[in-house]
């Protein structure tokens, strides 16, 4: 698979690791950076990873950051990712089943090396359960995602206008 791999300043410890781990399990890696602990916004890394998985220019994103929590939150923010944060295997290869996840995030702060690779190898190595319950719970964050920001414009343009 091709993987977009992004980082922040906070993740910059960790990257060399994830990107071993990547490399090891046969894994083609697109780095978008940052490339050293200097500073930087974790949304714009965020978005210059995310938006290879969205273009199609990858298969599936890993983003590491201090705690995984703003990577995660401004991945979700991108119509077309479904980001997991997952620092345990359960939760890396159950977002993945059960939510069809194609990016995940993780917290150089929150755990290290050995337990990275693992996140990362259970993630890649799921696959999406397809059954009926799961198709259908997929389809409804479709639907939100499309949907939720018209809805609730129009229901405040209501509301002003009153």
């Amino acid at each position: 698979m091709r993987i977009a791999l992004g980082n922040d300043h906070a993740g910059y410890s960790l990257k060399a690791h994830v990107r071993g781990a990547l490399e090891r399990l046969g894994h083609e890696v697109i780095d978008t950076g940052t490339q050293s602990d200097a500073p930087v916004d974790f949304p714009d890394i965020t978005w210059d990873t995310c938006k290879l998985v969205v273009r199609g220019e990858a298969d599936k994103a890993v983003l590491v950051c201090g705690t995984g929590q703003g990577a995660v939150m401004a991945a979700n923010k991108i119509p077309g990712i479904r980001c997991a944060l997952a620092h345990d295997v359960y939760s890396a290869h159950q977002s993945v089943e059960h939510d069809d996840a194609n990016a995940v995030a993780m917290g150089a702060w929150v755990i290290g090396p050995a337990i990275a690779a693992e996140v990362i190898e259970a993630f890649l190595n799921a696959r999406f359960d397809d059954d009926a319950d799961t198709v259908r719970r997929v389809r409804k964050l479709h639907e939100l995602e499309r949907n939720a920001a018209q809805q609730l414009g129009e229901e405040m343009s209501k509301e002003i206008t009153r």
